[in-house]
């Protein structure tokens, strides 16, 4: 008889990582308000998963803000306050700027090529109206960003906070009802920073970034 062809299987995605991308999505579009209570037996019910794949999905958000747990009265969505945005756009602008600006210095041509794909990426998922796409496309540059960098810690934190900045990116897409005019003020800042780099211009790498940020800071204000 004839042996079956070696194949292998896809692993087995864990059930904790499951809820959890779960979870994120909905918390980040805002589909659990802030404030939400977040009941584990309802969430077992809702996603088909077990208590304790959800207890630690809701742990590890709560690990990176997007949950807070209350003494006596469980968890909940964390809410948008003016401090926790400030705190959160304070902390954006140091590290997302200081990245930018030793990109401008260290990037290697196959990191200003990543940069450059993105950011034509990023417009057409804005044109076309893929929200989806645009919101992958907007990770991998910030992400690749951080790597050219070629700072490992700055790296860690522009992974570790760019959920809690696109949770307040959706809030502002939704407030204004047009996440395509968000879309298009992100690009102008992308092309900016790309260019920059392309130059090697740290001072102007940097500038074009904090002060998206600092946009986005006041418009969000402004809705609260």
């Amino acid at each position: 008889a004839t042996a079956p062809p070696n194949s292998k299987s896809s692993p087995r995605i864990p059930l904790s990582d499951q809820a959890y991308a779960l979870l994120l999505g909905k918390i980040i579009r805002l589909d659990l308000a802030p404030g939400t209570i977040l009941s584990e037996k309802e969430l077992m019910t809702e996603l088909a998963i077990g208590r304790t794949p959800i207890r630690e999905s809701l742990q590890r958000l709560a690990n990176e803000g997007l949950v807070t747990h209350l003494k006596n009265r469980g968890m909940f969505v964390t809410d948008i306050s003016a401090t926790s945005v400030r705190n959160i756009y304070e902390f954006r602008a140091l590290i997302e700027g200081h990245a930018a600006r030793l990109a401008a210095i260290r990037a290697r041509p196959e990191d200003l090529l990543l940069l450059e794909q993105l950011h034509h990426q990023l417009s057409d998922s804005t044109s076309e109206n893929r929200i989806d796409d645009y919101v992958g496309c907007d990770q991998r540059f910030h992400n690749t960003l951080a790597r050219a960098s070629g700072n490992t810690y700055l790296q860690s934190a522009v992974t570790e906070i760019f959920n809690l900045h696109l949770r307040l990116w959706f809030f502002i897409s939704r407030r204004s009802n047009n996440w395509q005019s968000s879309a298009d003020a992100h690009e102008v800042m992308t092309a900016a920073v790309v260019d920059a780099i392309r130059n090697q211009l740290p001072d102007e790498a940097e500038e074009a970034i904090t002060s998206y940020i600092s946009r986005r800071h006041q418009e969000i204000i402004q809705l609260l």
